[in-house]
């Protein structure tokens, strides 16, 4: 990553932008709320690869500490480690596992592609629900209701759409294809 194009950079600051975006279609549902930021996270790390899906995610977090584009118009450090700070955090993690398996497994089938998309839900919920249950003292069961079982038909369907995006994306006359490398 020590080499970043201009094009390497434009990418990566338009995911972090998309994911502002998801972010803006907020629907309350008690401590978690409903948004479309997953979608451009599992995006990234697909389209992106490891390293620059998860620098568009850092570069979203940074731009959440000063402007509101975090879920419901929020910002500054007090959201980031707030209750639902550790999803934030997740999607880090979450654009560079995908990007990571998307590279080492090769997968260009639709099918490898969605199973990938979907193994990037794992770590954002998995760091959601740890700072979920510790932030809000709640004990597992109840943070795994509040924080993962609403979300997980809903966010299959964007794993899914964020997989047929980078698919349909690839076919485009944009120069984008699949990471061929991890950088």
């Amino acid at each position: 990553m020590s080499h970043l194009s201009p094009r390497d950079l434009a990418y990566t600051a338009l995911f972090a932008a998309l994911t502002a975006v998801g972010a803006l279609i907020s629907i309350p549902a008690g401590a978690v709320p409903f948004t479309l930021q997953v979608i451009f996270v599992l995006a990234a790390g697909l389209q992106l690869g490891p390293w620059l899906g998860a620098l568009s995610m850092c570069a979203y977090l940074l731009v959440g500490l000063v402007a509101p584009v975090y879920a419901g118009g929020a910002s500054g450090l007090g959201a980031l480690l707030g209750p639902t700070g550790g999803y934030l955090w997740g999607f880090v993690l979450a654009a560079w596992l995908v990007g990571w398996l998307r590279w080492r497994l090769h997968a260009e089938r639709l099918f490898a592609t969605v199973a990938i998309s979907l193994a990037g839900l794992l770590p954002i919920y998995a760091l959601g629900t740890v700072w979920l249950a510790a932030q809000l003292h709640m004990g597992w069961r109840t943070a795994i209701g509040a924080g993962v079982a609403p979300f997980v038909l809903f966010d299959c369907l964007k794993g899914l759409a964020a997989a047929l995006a980078t698919r349909a994306l690839a076919t485009l006359p944009l120069g984008l294809r699949a990471p061929l490398r991890p950088h």
